[in-house]
């Protein structure tokens, strides 16, 4: 469905992967956000994270999210995207794009969604690093851009 993508994958993400998904004539604004590895958590170096999810839970938690931002906000399309399996340094985990005629409310509602699939979509990360590994819960273990 047009503007309405989510998706758990295993392959890389672009940053422009969800641009052509929810760009439309009637759209004023499209706000994208992508949580990026990074080579550090807290005061410990990371070397690579692993992300593992309960896919069909987690697309289905992704799309509820969409839908709550959909009623909030007067945006007419959104789409997700997280990666699971082994990600390096640099590599985007997580890919959201919001669209809507205004850009006040694209922002509002993309960072709403960020912080609800945070804390509601079932997407674990593990951080390897110079300390071993460790898998991370709570809210920071659904994406590592901070």
């Amino acid at each position: 469905m047009e503007g309405k993508l989510f998706k758990i994958v295993d392959a890389p993400i672009a940053s422009d992967a969800l641009y052509e998904e929810v760009l439309k004539d009637y759209n004023g604004a499209v706000v994208t956000f992508c949580g990026v590895v990074r080579d550090h958590s807290g005061e410990t170096t990371t070397d690579f994270l692993v992300y593992d999810a309960y896919k069909k839970m987690a697309e289905k938690k992704m799309s509820e999210i969409g839908d709550q931002a959909k009623e909030k906000w007067n945006i007419e399309d959104v789409a997700i995207l997280h990666r699971i399996g082994r990600l390096e340094i640099g590599e985007i985990s997580v890919l959201i794009a919001v669209a809507s005629p205004h850009r006040a409310e694209a922002f509002d509602a993309c960072r709403f969604i960020i912080d609800k699939l945070k804390e509601t979509v079932p997407i674990w990360k593990k951080e390897v690093g110079q300390n071993g590994e460790a898998w991370v819960e709570g809210p920071q273990a659904a994406f590592a851009g901070g």
